[in-house]
């Protein structure tokens, strides 16, 4: 008996009780929080901007150089294969112009209603395939099917229902956009780990909300990446589209490229290549800095190097 009384004394010393337990705890977990918060004062914005800047600039001029060698080594005529001096002129002169500006406002414009739609229609075409196995089962494999087959096949069938107007090429670019993103949805769902439903049902969440709050952030990476993929297909359907489907009295990037190939205007043509390419890195910057803000508040990002 003497000695249940020693053990159980001793116990209860060593594993106290009531308020000092409390503030033992709050204490720890208030230490932890501590780290897991504490963060590197962050470098100022220009220099922020400087480093992601400086290797595309970099990549750029290797590039040009590039070229510029190639036309040195007389390949091809200078008629045929300008320059970047000269095309870059051109592109300059053109940059001064409405018409341009006017041209790249409608792609823009036809850019993002295509790829706003594509998010509509692959968002809910994701959750209802990941949702209900049935449908899953019905359909899962045509939207794979629908996504590695080229935007320029739907053209003919475009034209036929919408003839040569928007509707045509909204139709191609929804299709070549939304099975990325339905998929991407879809991926992003079925990683999210069981034991995280499991313990927001356990918290009380249901339906709408177990999605709000638990699904959705769990599968933010897949969905941000199907994403991004969607905006590539878009935009290669929208040019495809804009080269094939010349709407008239609606300018664009693609119907100006078009011009200035039947014109066998090699400078005008890579010009508004160009154009694109640099519409194309500045969306992707735009991604990529929204995939690093995600990153950085999961806390994914790699220490900075000193």
């Amino acid at each position: 008996m003497a000695t249940e009384v020693t053990i159980t004394s001793a116990t209860a010393r060593a594993t106290p009780v009531g308020p000092a337990a409390d503030i033992d705890v709050d204490a720890a977990l208030a230490g932890l929080d501590a780290l897991e918060t504490a963060t590197e004062p962050r470098p100022p914005l220009a220099l922020r901007i400087w480093s992601v800047t400086w290797p595309k600039l970099g990549a750029i001029i290797i590039f040009l150089l590039l070229w510029q060698v190639v036309v040195w080594s007389g390949w091809k005529p200078s008629y045929v294969l300008p320059g970047p001096g000269e095309a870059l002129s051109d592109l300059g002169r053109r940059v001064t112009t409405g018409d341009f500006w006017s041209a790249a406002a409608r792609t823009l414009q036809r850019a993002v209603a295509g790829y706003a739609l594509a998010i509509l229609i692959g968002g809910i075409v994701g959750v209802a395939v990941a949702r209900f196995a049935l449908l899953r089962s019905a359909v899962g494999s045509f939207i794979t099917a629908l996504q590695t087959m080229p935007s320029i096949v739907w053209f003919p069938l475009a034209i036929l229902l919408f003839k040569l107007t928007e509707s045509a090429i909204l139709f191609v670019v929804v299709l070549g956009a939304a099975p990325s993103i339905a998929n991407g949805v879809i991926s992003g769902i079925d990683y999210v780990p069981p034991l995280l439903t499991r313990l927001g049902r356990t918290m009380g969440a249901r339906g709408l909300q177990l999605y709000r709050l638990v699904v959705a952030p769990a599968a933010l990476p897949s969905v941000v990446a199907g994403l991004k993929q969607g905006w590539a297909f878009a935009w290669r359907s929208l040019m495809a589209g804009e080269l094939l489907v010349v709407v008239p009295g609606h300018p664009s990037i693609g119907s100006d490229l078009e011009d200035s190939r039947q014109l066998l205007d090699t400078v005008g043509v890579l010009a508004m290549m160009m154009t694109i390419f640099v519409i194309g890195v500045l969306v992707d910057a735009a991604f990529n800095a929204g995939d690093r803000r995600m990153r950085a508040r999961r806390g994914l990002l790699p220490p900075r190097s000193h």
